[in-house]
């Protein structure tokens, strides 16, 4: 139980090639799909947390092998933080930056299609913000987190009173 059959230098490195590893591959999917977890992608993150156990690990089933693996996780993710808040670059490059996706009621199809925004999720944002039309957007940012911030435009009333 409290016996490592693998050194403690190695539980650190394995979790933290793991971390980065995991890191690099989510930081490229795309906001979109870690922001929203539909029930398939909460699955498919599960299934991920498995299979990576045992490259972090490895044969050690130690309770001290899996604390050191879990408080390595937990000084990266905290380091991460801390570099991100002290650095605008470096919290550029992690966590990258928002994306509009729709500029003065129109749809920028290109930024749409490269964060792979489909239109009824944008749709469903204006629904949120209690917009009817896309031209009543003046602005429609992808955050970071995967949700869609909208920018309402100057308010235009429909029926002119001459």
């Amino acid at each position: 139980m409290f016996d490592m059959s693998m050194g403690l230098w190695e539980h650190i490195f394995r979790a933290a090639a793991v971390y980065f590893f995991l890191f690099l591959l989510l930081r490229f999917v795309g906001k979109k799909h870690v922001g929203d977890l539909a029930p398939f992608d909460l699955v498919v993150l599960l299934i991920l947390s498995e299979t990576v156990q045992n490259a972090m690990i490895g044969d050690d089933n130690s309770l001290i092998g899996g604390l050191v693996s879990a408080a390595t996780l937990v000084v990266l993710a905290h380091a991460v933080g801390r570099v991100c808040w002290a650095s605008k670059s470096a919290e550029r490059l992690i966590e990258g930056t928002p994306k509009v996706l729709v500029r003065h009621g129109r749809r920028k199809q290109d930024m749409m299609r490269q964060e792979q925004v489909s239109i009824s999720e944008l749709v469903e944002a204006m629904r949120r913000a209690g917009c009817s039309n896309i031209t009543e957007i003046q602005t429609a940012i992808l955050e970071n987190d995967g949700k869609i911030s909208i920018i309402r435009g100057p308010r235009q009333d429909r029926f002119d009173s001459r």
